[in-house]
């Protein structure tokens, strides 16, 4: 019944597009008593994928979902966070020995974002600082925001406790002010390499700073990169640390990362490892003893009857050889001990040196 009134409603539609045809032809139109349907613009920012009112980026759709679809989430490298923890318990403790204030570090997030993306997005004036992994050979970036730069400018020039940091926009940035943020990114780079210690040592080293994004490139605008946001509170002042680390910087150490926990290793478990060795000494294996080998047609073999000998080319003297399968492991002499046979081992054969079976 449902499908019945959907189909009578389309009738319906077409109908009166046909009708509207017929009065535009009418009045002169050239489409034929056919008209074309426009989308507005809000059915084109919904095909898009850029709807105002969503908020929550994970639930955009339409082409830029699929541009966005190639992104890799940070959360399939787990020990990063870990290293993000490590680094704000680290930071605070530093940061409050270099500003003899009461310092709080917080994080706010950690997410994948295109590197081109987010040079767009910073806001401007601020700092940034190129940084170079020495072990990974690759470069990272931190920034730091206007308010960030004047809190710390006014804390350690004896500003007084309880008043906001003063900016004053539209100027350039002092040599004073670039020296005393170097120096607190420095002191933030320790602790990173801190944090970094127990997953892989590595140094990171303050390699230049810049105030235009466009001479901070160190990737191509569409590779990925970690973008980590942390927030800096010194009592009523403070400010905004964004810490950028392209993946490719971070590949060296890739599979390090992807671990659950500290010191999880991939594919092989000790306890098992431990028990199979000792395991495998207290195993049987069969020894054979080789006196002789010789080449002979399949048809004398096959002739061979109850009573017929074999001559082997071998004396009480000749050296035995000892095989566990085709594999030699010594050779001796051959004796007798009490009612049995024995061969005393005079030397090991070398794995290198032996040829796997005679002819």
């Amino acid at each position: 019944m449902s499908d019945t009134t959907d189909e009578d409603k389309l009738a319906a539609e077409w109908a009166a597009m046909e009708q509207g045809g017929g009065g535009a032809a009418a009045g002169g139109g050239a489409d034929g008593g056919h008209q074309a349907r426009v989308l507005n613009q809000d059915e084109i920012d919904s095909l898009l994928g850029f709807d105002a009112d969503s908020d929550r980026a994970a639930e955009t759709s339409g082409i830029q979902a699929i541009v966005n679809s190639s992104l890799v989430s940070y959360e399939k490298l787990p020990m990063l966070e870990v290293v993000f923890d490590r680094l704000v318990r680290t930071m605070s403790t530093s940061l409050r020995n270099f500003t003899s204030d009461n310092v709080e570090v917080s994080l706010d997030n950690i997410t994948s974002i295109r590197f081109g993306d987010y040079l767009n997005s910073i806001p401007l004036p601020a700092m940034l600082t190129v940084f170079k992994a020495e072990e990974w050979d690759n470069l990272g970036l931190l920034v730091v925001d206007s308010a960030m730069i004047y809190s710390v400018v006014d804390v350690l020039l004896g500003g007084r406790r309880g008043t906001a940091a003063m900016r004053i926009e539209g100027r350039p940035y002092t040599t004073i002010e670039r020296n005393l943020v170097e120096r607190m990114v420095t002191v933030v780079l320790n602790d990173l390499s801190a944090a970094f210690d127990p997953l892989s040592p590595v140094t990171f080293r303050f390699d230049r700073l810049e105030t235009n994004p466009r001479f901070a490139s160190i990737a191509r605008p569409a590779n990925a990169a970690i973008l980590a946001r942390l927030r800096i509170d010194m009592e009523d002042r403070g400010g905004r640390l964004e810490l950028l680390l392209p993946y490719a910087t971070l590949e060296p150490v890739r599979e390090l990362l992807l671990q659950m926990f500290m010191g999880e290793k991939f594919g092989r478990d000790s306890i098992w490892e431990g028990h199979l060795a000792s395991e495998l000494w207290h195993t049987d294996i069969d020894l054979t003893a080789v006196l002789d080998e010789f080449v002979m047609p399949l048809n004398d073999v096959i002739n061979w009857k109850v009573g017929s000998r074999i001559v082997l080319n071998s004396t009480p003297r000749s050296s035995i050889e000892m095989r566990c399968g085709k594999i030699p492991l010594f050779r001796g002499n051959m004796g007798r001990k009490g009612n049995g046979i024995a061969i005393r081992i005079d030397k090991k054969v070398r794995r290198m040196a032996s040829s796997g079976g005679g002819d």
